[in-house]
């Protein structure tokens, strides 16, 4: 008998007492085999949870994401939905302050208002510049972060412009170019450190 001897007979040992249960009940044949395809059912849907349980948690943390923005941990890699607006929304932490930031591959530096760097005791003396911006000119000041965090991914001494005239928070090339590769996969931006 080869290894899957012990399976099989398991199996027919299995398949002769359900059927003998059945066959003891003294009950129609058609009720009989409506039961037994009951019981076949209710085991399939059991394997197949079992079997797809991985698959399972990945929906759910997908519906999760959906419903509430959140980004979804695979192992290291990061997967952002898109939100309702078209842009990719993600909460950091700067300098363990709770930010949220729009995903902006055009921008060069990621750029906090002043306000949000005022709470995240950010050094607001650094060196003035201008930067192009999709609204024309802007007026920063280049400082720093001391951490910088964007779900399990963190960074320290990280640069961030400080814009005096605008309250939008974006995550700029200055991150995404910091890790291992992004992109944009159907409605997921994906970051993998």
């Amino acid at each position: 008998m080869n290894d899957n001897g012990p399976y099989i007979l398991f199996y027919l040992v299995a398949v002769v007492f359900l059927v003998s249960s059945f066959i003891g009940r003294r009950e129609p044949l058609g009720k009989t085999m409506k039961l037994l395809l009951a019981w076949l059912a209710i085991f399939a849907v059991v394997f197949a949870l079992f079997a797809f349980r991985s698959e399972f948690t990945s929906f759910g943390q997908r519906l999760r994401a959906e419903a509430t923005g959140n980004p979804i941990a695979e192992g290291k890699i990061i997967r952002i939905p898109i939100s309702e607006d078209g842009h990719f929304w993600v909460d950091a932490k700067l300098n363990g302050q709770s930010v949220r930031f729009m995903v902006d591959s055009g921008a060069t530096i990621t750029t906090v208002s002043r306000r949000t760097a005022q709470a995240a005791g950010m050094d607001m003396d650094g060196f003035p510049a201008v930067v192009s911006t999709a609204n024309g000119s802007a007026r920063v000041k280049q400082s720093s972060a001391d951490r910088f965090e964007v779900a399990s991914i963190e960074r320290s001494d990280f640069p961030i412009d400080v814009n005096e005239q605008d309250d939008l928070n974006l995550l700029g090339m200055n991150f995404l170019r910091s890790l291992s590769s992004w992109r944009v996969e159907g409605n997921y931006l994906v970051l993998q450190p």
